[in-house]
C-alpha cells in the first residue's frame, strides 16, 4: 500500500543508534527511516560513553540527513553503579552541545537490578537536578519501580519543565499517576504484541493525544505486526509506522491524525524546529 507522506510524518523519540547492531549499516538504516516518513529521530544516550557516541553520530550524519538527528544525554539505571565524581560534569558539558535535547535515559529499574537500588535512586535524583538546572526535558525509563519513581518525581516535579515515560508498559494506575504529573507517554512496538501487549492496547485510548509520542526503541521491540516478516529480529525506525497503525487501531483518531499530532508534540517537547513537520513532503516516499 502506498502511503501519503504528507499525512503520516513521524518522529521516533527513542532510537538506540549507538547499538553495535547498527555498526555495519548506519547510513542505510537512516535512509530507510527517512524513506518511511521518519522526519526526526532522537538517539538515546544511556551512559557517558554512549551519550558521547550519539552526539558524534548526530554530527557525522547530519550533512546527509539535515535536521533529522538529535540525542539524549544521561545514565540509564542499569549503569548507575558506574556513576562517579566526574559524571555530572561530563553530562553537563554534553548537554551544552546543540544536538543534545534531553536528559536521559534515566529512571529506575527494579526488575533486573543491574545496579543497586540506592545507587539508582541517587543517580536518578542527580539527573532530575540536572534537568531542572538546564531546563531540558527528561527521557525516563521505569520497570517494576513505579511507586518509588513516582515518589521521587513528586519531590522534584515543580522544578522540572517536562518529561516523558518512554516505552510505557505499565498498568492503568501507573498510567494515570504519570498523567496526573503532566508527563508524556512514549509507545513502542510492545503495543503490537498480541501476547504481551493486550493491556497496553486497552490502555492507549486513555492517553490524551497531546501527551502521546511514538518510538521504535530500535534495535529492540520489533513490532510483531510487520509484514512481510523481516528476516532479522533487529528493529529499525523504518518500522515505526506499524506502531502507529496499532495505536490507531485502539484509538478513535485515524493513523494520519495520530501521526501529525504525535510528531508535533514531539517537536515541541524536544524543542525541534516545528517547520520540519510542514516540510515532510520533501522526504522521499516509499511503499509498504
Amino acid at each position: 500500500m502506498t502511503l501519503n507522506i504528507q499525512s503520516r510524518p513521524l518522529i521516533d523519540i527513542g532510537l538506540n543508534l549507538a547499538s553495535s547492531q547498527f555498526n555495519d549499516d548506519t547510513e542505510e538504516v537512516l535512509t530507510r527511516a527517512r524513506s518511511a516518513h521518519i522526519i526526526a529521530c532522537i538517539l538515546t544516550g544511556t551512559d557517558e560513553q554512549t551519550s558521547k557516541h550519539v552526539l558524534d553520530l548526530c554530527r557525522q550524519y547530519s550533512p546527509t540527513f539535515p535536521a533529522m538527528l538529535y540525542c539524549t544525554v544521561g545514565v540509564h539505571p542499569h549503569d548507575a553503579k558506574h556513576w562517579n565524581s566526574d559524571t555530572l560534569a561530563v553530562l553537563q558539558q554534553l548537554l551544552d552541545q546543540t544536538p543534545a535535547v534531553a536528559v536521559g535515559e534515566t529512571g529506575l529499574d527494579f526488575n533486573r537490578d543491574y545496579s543497586p537500588r540506592p545507587a539508582q535512586e541517587r543517580v536518578f535524583e542527580a539527573q532530575l537536578e540536572l534537568a531542572a538546572g538546564t531546563g531540558k526535558p527528561l527521557f525516563m525509563h521505569e520497570r517494576d519501580a513505579h511507586q518509588r519513581q513516582l515518589e521521587i518525581l513528586h519531590a522534584y516535579r515543580n522544578q522540572l519543565d517536562r518529561g516523558v515515560i518512554h516505552c510505557f508498559t505499565g498498568d492503568r494506575k501507573s498510567l494515570f499517576n504519570y498523567l496526573d504529573l503532566d508527563l508524556y507517554i512514549g509507545i513502542t512496538g510492545w503495543i503490537c504484541d498480541e501476547r504481551r501487549g493486550l493491556d497496553l492496547q486497552n490502555l492507549v485510548k486513555n492517553i490524551p493525544l497531546n501527551r502521546l509520542m511514538l518510538e521504535s526503541d530500535a534495535p529492540y521491540l520489533l513490532p510483531r505486526t510487520v509484514r512481510p516478516k523481516p528476516s532479522s529480529r533487529r528493529n529499525e525506525p523504518a518500522y515505526l509506522s506499524w506502531v502507529l497503525d496499532s495505536v490507531a487501531e485502539h484509538r478513535r483518531e485515524s493513523a494520519e491524525e495520530i501521526a501529525m499530532a504525535t510528531s508535533q508534540t514531539a517537536a515541541e517537547f524536544f524543542g525541534l524546529d516545528i517547520t520540519m513537520i510542514k516540510h515532510a513532503a520533501a522526504i522521499p516516499g516509499s511503499s509498504r
